[in-house]
């Protein structure tokens, strides 16, 4: 039984973000899941540390390397257009359900019940611990965008500076203590040079 699974998975590096802006660094969908599992895992132990949480870090992980799965078939829709009404954002998640449809598809059938959930179809109620998980993976998703946009305006792209502060108004929204943590004391590095790290 021959699976394409992991055929179009590996296509993700292709896909690139951020198509309507000018980048001083271009970055794919592949990097951007890299990093979000990244973020998730280091939100999880903040969480778990400083916050009395219980975090499930590792699943979290895998939570977040597959939140943008489905961007094989769509590719990487910005948020301006995707949110430029509701019945537009009705329609892209619409398409996004029908994108993991597919993949899914792809997966053996043996093994499809344990990627539905990961490719956003969990087929049933999620537990409160596992609704906890998914919005800390949507904080390590929009924390990556913030420091995409950190980064950027710190070599000078004023491009990006709207959106930076977009991004930082939606992460106060989730009202998480483990983002306001992680924003206060790691996410500063990011806009410095090499230099002034060492």
């Amino acid at each position: 039984m021959e699976s394409h699974f992991f055929a179009y998975m590996y296509r993700l590096k292709y896909i690139e973000r951020w198509s309507l802006m000018r980048n001083t660094t271009k970055e794919t969908v592949a990097e951007h899941s890299f990093h979000v599992a990244l973020l998730a895992h280091m939100l999880c132990e903040i969480g778990n540390s400083f916050f009395g949480r219980s975090f499930n870090a590792d699943r979290a992980v895998t939570l977040a390397l597959f939140h943008d799965a489905t961007e094989v078939f769509t590719g990487d829709i910005p948020t301006p257009v995707k949110h430029h009404n509701p019945k537009m954002l009705a329609s892209f998640r619409e398409i996004e359900a029908m994108a993991a449809e597919r993949l899914l598809g792809m997966v053996p059938e043996p093994l499809q019940d344990s990627y539905a959930p990961l490719l956003g179809k969990p087929g049933g109620t999620l537990s409160e611990e596992e609704q906890l998980l998914h919005k800390i993976v949507k904080a390590a998703d929009l924390l990556d965008a913030y420091l995409k946009c950190l980064t950027e305006v710190s070599t000078g792209n004023r491009e990006f500076l709207v959106a930076q502060g977009q991004t930082e108004a939606a992460l106060e929204q989730l009202g998480l203590p483990e983002t306001e943590w992680f924003l206060a004391n790691m996410a500063p590095s990011l806009g410095k040079t090499l230099d002034e790290l060492s």
